[in-house]
């Protein structure tokens, strides 16, 4: 059954003037002109077949038939303006579901949540540290995922980090080949290590070390001085700006994948969303700033 309903407008201007009893008043408060509230209101008598106002001494009197009829505006008013700033209000607050490796929850983002958690209250956030899709992810990749919004978080490089103790005193480190007395921390096989090792103008070096599954566990041996790991800008930022690790040679490689925030294209205009990207952006700019200061 299709509802009856006079023009949005019409009714916002009888609701301005009755209640403020001027047309000039209403129609500041709208911001149009005297005009265009006192049409609105004629439209609205027109469409309803019933006198709103009348006028004594150029004074603006609502008709008792428009006393009536405002109550009813007024409550219908109030009602859409409390449903839409609740509407409004779910998308900037609840749950927001964020999915990341268990390697970059563990030493980027769980650092930072304490930071986001005083700023936006109202937000509660639940963090996955899987690779399954939910409300938004942080990917690592080259950024081609079909169907998804994507927005780069950061680039990186791969380079030499340890312990400050590890090179302190007699264990000073000047040249690439210093790093081949201590053990060297990896992931797989030595062919990382041996690109790194090229790149500083080493070839076949004779190396040792244990290998360990996760890059998280690999950053965190490094940490607690069990040798020199070869780790990524983003996973290493908060131990290197924290004093956890040092970077004994400034050589590295450029990494061809990179952080990516992602999230389904259909939402990820939503503020909380919206709110969420944001924030790790400034989170990692803030990174890199601090980043280039302590390497400089």
């Amino acid at each position: 059954m299709l509802r009856r309903l006079p023009p949005l407008n019409a009714l916002k201007a009888f609701e301005a003037a009755a209640r403020s009893e001027s047309l000039t008043r209403a129609a500041e408060e709208l911001c149009v002109t005297q005009g265009a509230v006192s049409q609105q209101v004629k439209a609205l008598e027109a469409t309803l077949g019933i006198k709103l106002f009348v006028r004594e001494r150029q004074r603006l009197v609502i008709t008792e038939a428009g006393r009536e009829y405002l109550a009813v505006v007024r409550d219908a008013l109030d009602r859409i303006a409390m449903g839409t700033e609740r509407l409004v209000q779910r998308q900037t607050s609840g749950v927001l579901t964020v999915s990341t490796s268990p390697d970059f929850a563990a030493k980027w983002l769980v650092h930072r949540l304490g930071r986001f958690a005083e700023a936006h209250p109202d937000v509660d956030l639940r963090v996955s540290a899987t690779m399954h899709q939910v409300d938004l992810a942080v990917r690592h990749g080259d950024g081609n995922w079909a169907g998804l919004g994507v927005v780069r978080l950061c680039s990186e490089r791969l380079f030499p980090v340890c312990s400050p103790k590890l090179v302190s005193g007699r264990n000073r480190i000047t040249t690439a080949s210093d790093l081949l007395k201590f053990p060297l921390l990896r992931l797989d096989d030595w062919k990382t290590w041996s690109r790194w090792f090229e790149a500083a103008g080493l070839t076949d070096p004779v190396a040792h070390g244990p290998v360990l599954n996760r890059a998280s566990m690999l950053i965190d041996a490094a940490v607690d001085g069990q040798g020199v790991a070869l780790a990524r800008t983003a996973l290493a930022a908060w131990d290197l700006i924290n004093g956890r690790l040092v970077r004994p040679i400034d050589v590295s490689l450029r990494m061809s994948k990179a952080y990516w925030i992602v999230c389904p294209k259909a939402t990820s205009a939503l503020p909380k969303i919206t709110m969420f990207r944001e924030w790790l952006l400034a989170q990692a700019a803030d990174d890199m700033r601090r980043l280039k200061t302590l390497h400089s």
